[in-house]
């Protein structure tokens, strides 16, 4: 028997009941939740950087995505609030779009 310990999407255990497999789950504290997004978040995060084509790429960006929407429901907040911070982010300090990369600076 597999053992996972893991935060699941929320339609798996209707999937394994209809192709008749027993599991073991129960549902996260909100604490125990947010612990275990951000345990997820690594995982897709990870499997996202070894992908090696474009779908496969997609994929995982969507699980990311799907787990930044689960964390922000947790905290209250809204994907446009999300989207707000980010875009202040961006005015400010810039995005990730011309792809610099620092080397060192020089200290005073």
């Amino acid at each position: 028997m597999p053992i996972y310990n893991k935060l699941i999407r929320d339609r798996i255990l209707e999937i394994l009941e209809s192709i008749r497999l027993t599991y073991n789950a129960y549902t996260l504290l909100p604490d125990q939740y947010l612990t275990e997004i951000k345990k997820k978040l690594y995982e897709e995060v990870k499997e996202f950087d070894e992908t090696t084509n474009e779908m496969d790429a997609i994929e995982e960006m969507a699980d990311v995505l799907e787990l930044l929407h689960a964390a922000l429901k947790v905290y209250g907040k809204s994907f446009d609030e999300l989207e707000a911070v980010r875009i202040k982010k961006k005015d400010e300090r810039g995005g990730f779009d011309k792809g610099l990369y620092l080397i060192d600076v020089q200290d005073k």
